[in-house]
């Protein structure tokens, strides 16, 4: 079998694959900033199912992933690199994708030329929590809800408010003026998702065309 983890900032993303690349198995588990026990602790977890002197490659992307790959003996590959082949793999008629993390958002425009992927264009956020995974997970923190939970009360909104998306300090500051006036946290957290959406559009997707397909 082959081996895949994707350590981010605030995650561990670990994939179990056959050599043609069939899913086995997938992980996610936020690490709260113990990659190497966290790392150990999944590879443990894999057990006799999958013992570790049959796997053929292991291969490590992400913010943590080139040191635990120099720690193992592992090989590296680089998140751009790694997100863009990996949506190629199972949705190859994808032009666009979009990738929030915990700590950095990217857009990736690809193309394909003789069968092959070709990385076309890509950009990224400026180191900041504004317009990615931690801004949702600091203001559902705020809120008492778990970033899980986001997705399903958003839904429930039908007159989202405007919240300022590019800084997490005025958001919170638009998010107690609407608490104060008895607005609905699903509004508010539809709100917060419009106003990430507005922060990618405008910031990191700036003078770029996204073709669809779209993968997020």
């Amino acid at each position: 079998f082959d081996l895949g983890m994707d350590i981010g900032s605030v995650s561990f993303n670990l994939v179990v694959m056959t050599p043609w690349g069939e899913v086995f198995r997938e992980v996610y588990v936020r690490h709260l900033g113990e990659t190497y026990r966290t790392a150990l602790n999944l590879l443990e977890s894999l057990g006799e199912e999958f013992p570790l002197d049959s796997c053929r490659l292991a291969a490590f992307t992400g913010l943590g992933g080139k040191a635990l790959a120099e720690s193992l003996g592992g090989v590296f590959v680089n998140e751009v690199f790694a997100q863009a082949r990996g949506t190629y793999h199972f949705q190859p008629q994808v032009r666009t994708i979009i990738d929030m993390g915990g700590e950095d958002a990217k857009l990736i425009l690809v193309g394909e030329e003789a069968g092959h992927l070709v990385i076309q264009d890509f950009a990224m956020n400026t180191m900041c929590a504004a317009g990615t995974g931690s801004f949702l997970d600091q203001q559902a923190n705020r809120l008492g809800y778990s970033v899980e939970d986001f997705s399903e009360l958003a839904l429930k909104s039908t007159t989202p408010p405007r919240i300022a998306g590019r800084c997490s300090v005025f958001a919170k500051t638009d998010m107690i003026h609407l608490q104060q006036g008895a607005t609905p946290d699903y509004e508010i957290i539809a709100g917060l998702c419009q106003a990430m959406a507005r922060n990618l559009k405008s910031n990191i997707a700036k003078g770029k065309t996204i073709t669809p397909p779209v993968a997020f």
